[in-house]
Parts: structure tokens; sequence; C-alpha cells
């Protein structure tokens, strides 16, 4: 049996592998190893779950690390700031996450350093992470864009460039844009480029960017895997249908339930919590923090049932998921199968189940016979033998409060102190502050002085910026009406409205 050093893999990065379990090749990863090892162009196709991640991260930290110059000193290899030497594009955040928890140990077993780079989230640590200068940039097309219009990077010195899931990408519209960021690498760059499909333009990239690929395909992409299950599960109505769900998210293993919106996710993943089933949500609505704390507890374990839109489709990487639900039937027979290829991965077995109400028949029919799916559909209703059996042990009760964020204090700035003013004096540390005299303390500060005319009484007021939100009394001032006697107009004063009487006589804050 082919190992992974006998593949030719440096023994640091055998060790890594090694460490998490992972001690044989999978078909693809010994298929393509020895041609993009050795500098060829690879072209990979084959299914979701089938190793591909792999199949290119090991040939891309060892060519790496072989080809970098050290330092004398410390023997880390030599990175300019700005100019990372590989390139991974991925359609999804959340693939881009996943791909760097892949690479990211091994480029480390050899020195090397890795960041992502995708939109949702402040770019600052980005622009940090590439000064200091990275080996390996894993990214999303259009955040990528963004910093190469803003000269935060060059790839003028990639050598290696990998597309991920490109037929996704073709999907989300992001080919444009991918050529855009190709037309900037070396036209001499190793590519690899793996795709469960060749459709939507992905063939375009294939014949304009690699060059004499050699292909390598393990599996009919088009086909779901042997280890994989289906059922389609007929019933009566909309009722009838929101219990089977329920039902069927109660098993102690994880699961994964699909819809068709957004919005019935986020229902969906409420309704389950509230009945002692905890469940997350994964939709497009969501921030990316939200998105990374979703993910991470269903990842961890600490949920066992994640609700999701099409986002989770693919490049959601989580071991051990043994059933997946189509709540709603997805639209085409590609999203079906890689909705289902959340399950039976890497050669583990798995279930998947489509619910299917009486007026969709007719499309279930269509999709599962192009899918090439031979499973009849099934009458069933809540509690019956066929439901219960998909099921298996049933999860206790649980009663499960999700983690509110964390949103650490601005830095150099206090926390709020005290609240709003709402009449006569008041003073606020850090926050809002109502009308009269006002002081607020940390930051920037400004001071006006005005007859109100929009408010309710006359004041002076003392706002500023930095603590909080600006400060204000008495209204707008006179200001903010009259012109200057001159002519020009005057500046309006900073500050909002306020909101009782103020003392006119009151000095100004300082």
């Amino acid at each position: 049996m082919t190992t992974f050093a006998d593949l030719g893999l440096p023994a640091p990065v055998v060790r890594v592998l090694a460490d998490r379990g992972i001690t044989s090749p999978f078909p693809i990863q010994t298929a393509s190893l020895p041609d993009s090892l050795a500098g060829r162009d690879v072209l990979g196709r084959g299914r979701t779950g089938s190793g591909k991640t792999l199949a290119f991260a090991l040939p891309v930290v060892t060519r790496l690390a072989m080809s970098g110059a050290r330092s004398a000193a410390s023997g880390q290899p030599r990175r300019a700031a700005g100019r990372p030497r590989a390139l991974v594009l991925a359609p999804t955040r959340e693939l881009a996450n996943q791909i760097d928890e892949s690479v990211a140990p091994l480029a480390q077993a050899l020195g090397l350093k890795t960041t992502t780079i995708f939109g949702g989230v402040a770019q600052s640590r980005q622009v940090t992470a590439l000064n200091a200068g990275v080996d390996i940039v894993i990214a999303c097309p259009g955040r990528l864009e963004d910093l190469l219009g803003q000269r935060h990077l060059t790839l003028d010195d990639v050598e290696i460039t990998v597309l991920d899931e490109a037929d996704h990408m073709a999907d989300l519209g992001f080919l444009p844009g991918v050529k855009r960021i190709l037309d900037k690498t070396g036209a001499r760059t190793q590519r690899l480029l793996f795709s469960a499909t060749l459709d939507n333009g992905v063939d375009v990239l294939v014949k304009r960017y690699l060059h004499q690929p050699v292909t390598h395909s393990v599996d009919d992409a088009a086909a779901p895997p042997p280890q994989m299950t289906h059922h389609i599960l007929a019933v009566a109505d909309k009722d009838a249908k929101k219990n089977v769900v329920q039902q069927l998210a109660q098993g102690t293993g994880r699961r994964v339930l699909f819809t068709r919106t957004k919005h019935q996710a986020k229902k969906l993943a409420k309704q389950l919590t509230a009945a002692g089933v905890p469940a997350v949500d994964l939709h497009g609505n969501l921030g990316q923090g939200a998105r990374e704390r979703n993910l991470a507890a269903f990842s961890s374990g600490e949920v066992k049932v994640l609700v999701a839109t099409d986002i989770a489709a693919r490049g959601i990487h989580v071991d051990d998921v043994e059933l997946v639900v189509h709540v709603d039937p997805p639209a085409e027979h590609k999203a079906y199968l890689h909705r289902s290829g959340r399950t039976a991965r890497a050669g583990s077995g798995g279930d998947v189940v489509t619910l299917m109400l009486p007026e969709e028949r007719g499309d279930v029919r269509d999709l599962t016979r192009k899918a090439k799916i031979t499973a009849r559909p099934q009458d069933v209703a809540p509690g019956d033998a066929t439901v219960t059996s998909l099921v298996g042990e049933v999860a206790p009760y649980v009663e499960y409060v999700p983690p509110a964020p964390q949103q650490p204090a601005r830095q150099g700035q206090p926390k709020r102190q005290g609240g709003r003013g709402r009449s006569g004096q008041g003073a606020a540390q850090g926050g809002r502050q109502g009308s009269g005299q006002g002081g607020v303390q940390g930051g920037r500060q400004g001071q006006s002085r005005g007859q109100g005319t929009g408010g309710t009484g006359s004041g002076q007021a003392a706002g500023q910026r930095g603590g909080g939100r600006p400060a204000s009394g008495g209204g707008r001032t006179a200001a903010d009406h009259f012109p200057r006697p001159d002519g020009a107009p005057r500046r309006r004063r900073r500050g909002g409205r306020g909101r009782g009487a103020g003392n006119p006589n009151a000095p100004a804050a300082n």
C-alpha cells in the first residue's frame, strides 16, 4: 500500500499527517501528487469529500519549502511584505477558513506562514498579516481584488496558484474576477485546478491558464458515493412535515438540515432550540463572526444540528455528519449532490432524506432522475417506524442558550459609564448625553454655544468624539439656521439634539 512517505513528502509533513490520524492517501492524492510535486499543471476532478484539499495542500507546502531562500541566521524562509509565493482561491469564506485549517499545520512544520483573505470582516488584520510577510494566501476573489487595487499586495512572486471548487466559483459569478486575478500572476506559474465539473466556463479557465495539464479523475463527480443511502419521505401536509423535521433533528449524531431561504433557516433553528434540540443556523444574512461561532459550535459538537441554506452545500467539512435532510428540495440536481455530500465523507456512511409535499412530487422525480438516485418515495407520518429508524438514539432535552457575540472595547477608549441625561444637568463618560450642561470625557472634544431653536429649551453644549456618541444640549444652535453676516455659510455645530430644558447660564463643560 502506498504511503505519504512513498510519494516523496518531507518527514515533518508526514509526521503532521500521522498526528492527525491521516496515514494513507486517498485515490485523488495518490494519483495527482507525483505530477503536482514535479511542478506540472494538474486538473483534478472528483466529488466533494474525495480528499482534494490535501491533494493540493501537500504539493504547495512541499514545493515552497524546496524553492524558497532561507535566512542564514535563523534557517527560516525569507519572505517579503505583501509578496506571497502561493495563492489558493476559494468561493466562500467558510471554505477558505477550512482550507487554512488543513494547510496551516503543514506549512508551520516547514517554517511557512499562511493567512486568509475574504470579505465580511475588517481588512486591517489581513493587511497587517500581509505586511508582516506570508508565504501562502488563501482568499476569496472579491476581497483579494480589493486589496490588490489598494496595492497591499502583489502577485508577481506567486509560484503556485490553486483554484478550489472552480465550478462553484462559476456558479457564483466569480469567474471574471478569477480571470483578472490569474492575469496578475506569472504565465509560467504552476496551476492546480480542482472542480467537480467542467461546465459554466470552467473549461475556459483550463484552456486559458493551465499549460498541458495532467487530468486526474478518481470518481464520477455526477454520481453519489456508494456509502450514501437516500430516502424520499412523502408527507401529507406542512404540519406533518414540521413534525417529521423536528423528529429527524432529535438524534444524538450530527445532522445538517437544508432550507430554501435564509428566513426559513433562522426560524427553524430557533424553533428546534426552543423545543430542546439545540441548533444553529448558517446563511448569508449572518455576519462573519456569527457564521464562525455557529460553525464552531457545530464542529465541536456543542450543538448537533446545523440548519443552513445552500451556502453550506459546499466547503463545510465536518466529520461524522450522519444525516442530511433536504427540508426543502433543492432547485436542481447539482445542488442536491453537493448538499448531500455533507455526509458519507472520507469513506464513512451516511443517510440523506428528502421531504416531499404532494405538490413537489413531479419536481422531486425529475431531481432524483438527474442525480441518478433510485430511491422511491415512502408515505410517512410523524412517529412512523421509517422516521424513527433514521433518527436512531434520541438525544435528551437540552436548554441551550447560544453564546452572545463578544465585542471587545475599542482600544484607547473607556467603556461607557452612565446613560443619557434626559433633562436638566447630566454627565456621561464615554456615552451620549442629553440636554443641558453636558460633559463627556475621553476623546477629541469640541464645544459649541448658541441659542437653541429646534429643541425644547436653550442651553450650552459640549460634545466630543472619542468616548462615545456626541453629547448635546439645548437642541440645534442658531448657527444651524442663519447665515454669517458676510454671507458665507456657517459650519454646523457638532452634537445631537437635547432632550429637555437646559441651563442657559451654566458654563461649558471641558
